[in-house]
């Protein structure tokens, strides 16, 4: 059996950590920056104020500039968790528990990368809707999407990392070597799409939450009572509402993040053995 080689054989545990920073914070800025026109179709069709009300197709890179500021960080904080993980637990657990080791990592990357992420998150989705909010909002508000943000970035993260340690594993198997990044980027696109795909309800209802009035009661920006608030409005179709553009952007984004990120990483690799 072929066995991909370790990095931690090349590099120390600290360069790997670093490694992992750069290349997450590179990959995320430049995906979520490039994609964002399709990000904001997608939570336009998902707003409970409707598509046209919350701008149609107009001002597509209104609320940029939070992602600019926030992408960078929320990628790079989820590659050091992820990876930090991966690099002191593999070492003791047998090669077929490893799948179990990228559950248990992405997982917990996703819960701390959401400490960043859900107020950018906010904050970006409020701009794209065009929802005027006329005083700062507060950080009650700020995080009222955590758990939501939470339950739907758990299950994609548990389906995506394992997804493609997994397809990348099976190619380089078949070609004897390490995956090059255009082939680590095709694995991760696929992982995406996946994953992108089973968990567009959660983000439906997540859209939903952060864009409520901010004198919404907890009780009503539940997940659970938006998901059927939306079911009884508009049924199954509403569940799915902006499926098209989030998992064609998500698996363009799978790709050029896993790309630049696979780059990124080499580069780092060859700087820190030279």
């Amino acid at each position: 059996m072929f066995h991909e080689p370790e990095e931690s054989a090349i590099l120390s545990k600290s360069d790997v950590l670093l490694t992992s920073f750069v290349s997450g914070a590179l990959a995320g800025i430049l995906c979520d920056v490039t994609l964002f026109p399709l990000d904001t179709l997608k939570t336009r069709l998902q707003s409970q104020h409707g598509f046209f009300q919350s701008g149609g197709f107009k001002q597509l890179y209104k609320g940029v500039g939070p992602v600019i500021l926030g992408s960078a960080p929320s990628a790079a904080i989820f590659f050091i968790t992820y990876e930090g993980i991966k690099q002191y637990s593999q070492p003791h657990i047998p090669d077929q528990y490893h799948s179990i080791i990228h559950m248990i990592a992405a997982s917990s990357s996703e819960v701390t990368a959401c400490l960043v992420r859900v107020p950018v998150e906010v904050v970006k989705q409020r701009k794209q809707a065009l929802l005027a909010d006329t005083h700062r909002l507060a950080l009650r508000t700020l995080y009222r999407g955590y758990g939501s943000t939470v339950l739907r970035d758990m299950p994609f993260g548990l389906i995506q990392m394992p997804l493609w340690e997994y397809f990348k594993l099976c190619w380089t198997r078949q070609i004897h070597r390490e995956c090059s990044p255009l082939e680590g980027a095709t694995c991760g696109a696929a992982s995406v799409a996946i994953s992108a795909a089973i968990t567009t309800p959660l983000d439906v209802a997540k859209t939903r939450i952060m864009l409520s009035s901010t004198s919404a009661e907890k009780e009503e920006v539940k997940i659970s009572m938006m998901l059927k608030e939306v079911y009884r409005d508009n049924g199954a179709k509403g569940l799915f509402a902006g499926f098209t553009p989030r998992v064609t952007g998500f698996t363009i984004g799978g790709f050029i993040f896993f790309g630049v990120y696979e780059k990124a990483r080499e580069l780092c690799i060859s700087y820190f053995t030279q």
